[in-house]
């Protein structure tokens, strides 16, 4: 798996929102669903992996707030999560 993406949009009064938090557990959620019913492939742990180390990570805090703030100001917000070296990796852009 090379990398997915995330992306929050700010609740108004027309359409509903999700915090970067949320769309991790919705899909965290999804993965799970998944692997519960026998679909075992590589690419699916992955991603169940990077989910599950983002929510416990303490950068996901500080991700969730910038992205808030971005979000609030009208902006676009995307989180992108990858493996480099091995490890799990996040990247915020915002446009």
């Amino acid at each position: 798996m090379d990398s997915f993406d995330l992306e929050p949009r700010y609740s108004s009064g027309e359409l509903p929102g999700k915090c970067i938090k949320c769309l991790a557990e919705q899909e965290l959620d999804s993965c799970l669903r998944e692997l519960l019913r026998g679909e075992d492939s590589e690419e699916l742990q992955q991603r169940f992996e990077m989910l599950l180390t983002f929510l416990k990570s303490p950068e996901s805090q500080r991700l969730r707030d910038v992205a808030e703030r971005c979000l609030s100001e009208g902006r676009k917000v995307k989180l992108r999560l990858h493996f480099a070296d091995g490890k799990p990796k996040y990247e915020l852009k915002v446009d």
